[in-house]
């Protein structure tokens, strides 16, 4: 949860989820609607459809027990170098480096690396250099202290180098560059892409819901159907088994962005009539009761277009 998430955000979502799945059997046993209904808000849904995988995984090739090599931890969806190296420091005391997003600050700063951190050729600097400074004893310690030095003291902005314990032996403070490093990365501007969704409402009141494919954004999730900007909304509900019963509607435009994109969201609420099954012939498809809502996976901005305007 903590990736790409700052703890404030998280901590609420943690304690619902660890009482919801206390272990991770119960995690593997849930049904993926109710692990991403949790995770609905925190984005970055791939995070949570991998830890359900990572799970199962789990209790199926390894009796239930997180496994204790780089090899095996790195192998189950969602986890990488440093966060596999993470768990097995803090949790096993086994010695391995970490190069999360604080630590690497700190690493460039501490010998003035230059390059974004995140590159190729920088990481071959930085991850030797992290492995030198990783001690034999106390890897625990040393491994969260290294995580929160970055996240407290050695900050993006304003970092408090008078209070840093290596302050001594950081070529950025000696030289006044801290600023200087990490290297920024040029910002790209991002594109605005539009969205055409359709509430539809039917006799009962329900909202009609498509669930996602797995892979792209929203993966897993619920949503309203979308459909292309030039499709006529019609002949879309009537190629899908459902006839209309009001003009279609413009709601308000719904404005999301993405890491590498602006959506625009454009909603038409319609009040329909099924008149075949065509679109409840798949387990992608159901009619959502808003008074009585599932425990479903939503995007934020899809539990807006959904009930925001009830």
């Amino acid at each position: 949860m903590l990736q790409q998430t700052q703890v404030t955000t998280v901590i609420d979502y943690f304690n619902r989820f660890m009482q919801r799945f206390p272990t991770v059997v119960d995690l593997a046993k849930a049904d993926i609607d109710d692990v991403l209904h949790l995770w609905s808000g925190l984005g970055y849904y791939a995070r949570g459809r991998n830890l359900h995988k990572a799970a199962r995984i789990i209790c199926e090739q390894h009796a239930g027990e997180l496994p204790t090599t780089l090899e095996d931890i790195i192998a189950l969806p969602g986890i990488g170098r440093s966060t596999g190296s993470a768990i097995l420091a803090i949790a096993h005391g086994k010695r391995h480096a970490i190069l999360d997003g604080n630590v690497k600050r700190v690493l460039t700063r501490l010998q003035c690396i230059e390059g974004q951190p995140d590159s190729s050729a920088t990481q071959k600097i930085l991850w030797p250099l992290a492995e030198s400074l990783t001690p034999e004893s106390r890897i625990p310690d040393y491994t969260q202290a290294i995580m929160d030095l970055g996240a407290t003291l050695c900050t993006r902005t304003n970092p408090s180098c008078e209070q840093c314990p290596v302050a001594n032996c950081c070529d950025a403070y000696r030289s006044n560059t801290q600023a200087l490093y990490p290297t920024k990365k040029q910002r790209k501007k991002i594109p605005t892409k539009q969205g055409r969704f359709l509430r539809l409402i039917n006799q009962q009141h329900e909202i009609l819901l498509f669930r996602r494919p797995p892979a792209g954004i929203w993966g897993g999730l619920w949503c309203l159907p979308e459909i292309d900007l030039d499709k006529n909304p019609a002949q879309w509900c009537t190629e899908n088994g459902l006839t209309l019963n009001s003009t279609p509607v413009e709601l308000p435009t719904l404005k999301h962005t993405f890491t590498h994109y602006h959506l625009e969201m454009l909603p038409l609420e319609i009040v329909v009539t099924v008149k075949a099954n065509i679109v409840m012939d798949s387990d992608s498809w159901l009619w959502y009761n808003s008074a009585g809502p599932a425990n479903l996976g939503l995007a934020k901005p899809m539990r807006t277009l959904i009930l925001g305007y009830n």
